[in-house]
Parts: structure tokens; C-alpha cells; sequence
């Protein structure tokens, strides 16, 4: 049987973290409410109303801190299923439409049809967490450059195969179910929320997820961030995933989601507006091989192949070199 294992990450693994691992983690890892709990369900290669659904074929544990293995030395971390092929994949949770897209065609381009592949996706800054801490990752698909780099310093690896580089440059718009958006330009967008003392926006929290930072930092820009602050109209969602089922729900009026997610549900011209590329900091995505597995070096490889990069341009991302 043809399986990707998935599982949506709220703010850890499924099972927990030994208390050694817990206190590796620079970052608080808070826990989900029962709402956000992951609930098991049939794959799909894309969701409308649950983006960051979970699919879990099996389940992977975060190797304990206090065993033999070094939690920490993440260029040998992985373990035997990876060295017999199977790969573990941490991506950002933008990347959870087009991803199970790519892997179909990798495996079908490899005549590996049965191949097990297992994606965890989540904040890259959550995700780095769990890295850090032992989850036994092999590759990691970070939604921005810095999360790869910090990744890339922790594995202290001087090979060529373990530095980072950028497979996808992600794209911000703006979103909403409620309110007509087609007509709007940067310009008119910032008066609309000027405008509106009773809307609501949601963002990706910009500390842990690249795409809140992109927003934020185009609030800002305008003028925006800390009024609507003040104001108690800005919504900080979790990740760019939950960001995308404030705003698709209608619980928000509007959100600042990844443009890849409005494409993968074939939103209508009036729901979004694609914010201009030169308006906020450039969203460009690192990916890092974090094991030793042959699999995931040439899995990694093929991010930056013809056909990855089609898939990449047809999601709603632009070209990288």
C-alpha cells in the first residue's frame, strides 16, 4: 500500500518529551487545546477546511534524552527505518497541500511506489524545537532561512549534504470568506483596515512562523501593527495552518495567509488579494538534511529538480535560482 504518514503538530509530537529533552528546548512549548488536538484520519493530498489535518500510518517517538544515543547529535539521530529508506520530513505547515503533491511524484519518478515517507508539519520554529531535542527527523523544510541556519549551526556537519539551501520562495495574501477582497490594492488594503473598528485579522504568531514575521513586519510598514494591537483586533494564530482556518471558518474577517493555501482550495478572485512581493521581507524557504540517510539527501536533492519546481509554481510560489 501507497502511504505518506502525516501528523499536524500543535505544539509537539504526539507522544511527549522526556524532561531532559523538554529542557534542551530553548523555546516554551505550550500545550494544544482539546480543540486543536490532532485527530487520526484517511490521507488526503489536500484540505480546504483542515489543512493542517493528521494522517499517522505510523507513529514516530521522540528518542529519549537519557538513553545511550545522544539526543543531540542529529546528523546520526535517525533510526533504522530511515537507513532502510524511510524518511522523516519536519515541514513548515504551508507546505502541507503541495508537499504530499511532490512526494507522490518523487516516489513515482524512483520507482519506489512503497516507499515510506512520514511528514510531521507545524510552526519551523516549533518544529527547529523538537529538532534540538531529539525528534528523530531526517529532513527539515523550514519556511524560512533562519530556522534551517540555526539547524545547520546545531549539527556542527562541515559536508556538503548537511547545509542548507532554498527550494521555494513563499508568497503573503490576504484572505477572507466574509468581506469582498478583489478590489483592493496595497493601498486601499490599509485603509479598508484602518476603516473597519470591528474587524478582525489573524496572523501566524511571527516568532515561531515565518509568514506572522512577513506580516507583521508589512504591518508595521504601514503603520498598522500596533494599533490594531492595541485594539485587540489582531488575532495571532498558532501557525500559518490555523491562521488559514481562522480566516476560511469566518471566525476572523480577514487573514494573512500563505498563497499556496487559497490556491490549493481554489479560492474565488474576490476572497484574496496577493500582497506585492517588494511590500514585505522575502519569504525564501530553506530545507536542511539533518540524518545521515541516503534517502533524504536524495530526497532533499529532488526539491530543487524541474519537476519539484513545477509543482512548487503551480502551488503559488515563486521561482528560486
Amino acid at each position: 500500500m501507497n502511504v505518506i504518514s502525516t501528523r499536524r503538530v500543535c505544539s509537539g509530537y504526539s507522544k511527549p518529551f522526556t524532561m531532559a529533552a523538554v529542557a534542551a528546548v530553548s523555546l516554551t512549548l505550550t500545550a494544544c487545546s482539546p480543540a486543536d488536538q490532532p485527530a487520526e484520519t484517511t490521507q488526503q493530498s489536500s484540505s480546504s477546511d483542515t489543512p493542517l489535518t493528521n494522517q499517522s500510518a505510523s507513529a514516530s517517538t521522540v528518542p529519549d534524552s537519557s538513553s545511550n544515543s545522544d539526543a543531540n547529535d542529529l546528523t546520526t539521530g535517525s533510526t533504522n527505518d530511515s537507513a532502510n529508506g524511510a524518511i522523516r520530513i519536519a515541514a513548515a505547515a504551508n507546505l502541507s497541500d503541495v508537499l504530499p503533491q511532490i512526494i507522490e511524484q518523487y516516489k513515482a519518478d524512483k520507482h519506489q511506489p512503497n516507499q515510506n515517507i512520514e511528514v510531521t508539519y507545524g510552526s519551523s520554529g516549533k518544529l527547529y524545537a523538537q529538532a534540538i531535542a531529539g525528534a528523530p527527523y531526517d529532513v527539515f523544510l523550514s519556511a524560512n532561512q533562519e530556522f534551517a541556519a540555526k539547524m545547520a549551526h546545531e549539527i556542527h556537519s562541515q559536508s556538503s549534504a548537511h547545509q542548507p539551501f532554498t527550494y521555494a520562495r513563499g508568497q503573503l495574501a490576504l484572505y477572507s470568506t466574509t468581506q469582498p477582497v478583489k478590489p483592493l490594492n496595497e493601498m486601499t488594503l490599509t485603509q479598508v483596515l484602518k476603516s473597519q473598528p470591528n474587524a478582525k485579522i489573524t496572523i501566524a504568531n511571527p516568532d515561531l512562523a515565518p509568514y506572522g514575521a512577513s506580516a507583521k513586519a508589512y504591518l508595521q510598514k504601514e503603520g498598522l501593527f500596533d494599533t490594531l494591537t492595541q485594539q485587540k483586533r489582531l488575532i495571532q494564530a498558532e501557525n500559518i495552518g490555523q491562521a488559514f482556518q481562522y480566516a476560511h471558518t469566518g471566525n476572523v474577517d480577514y487573514g494573512f495567509v500563505a498563497l499556496s493555501q487559497v490556491t490549493a482550495i481554489k479560492a474565488t478572485p474576490t476572497q484574496f488579494y496577493t500582497l506585492p512581493a517588494e511590500s514585505y521581507p522575502a519569504i525564501l524557504q530553506d530545507a536542511l538534511v539533518i540524518s545521515s540517510a541516503p534517502a533524504a539527501e536524495d530526497f532533499a536533492q529532488y526539491l530543487r529538480s524541474p519537476a519539484a519546481q513545477q509543482l512548487f509554481a503551480q502551488a503559488g510560489y515563486m521561482a528560486v535560482d
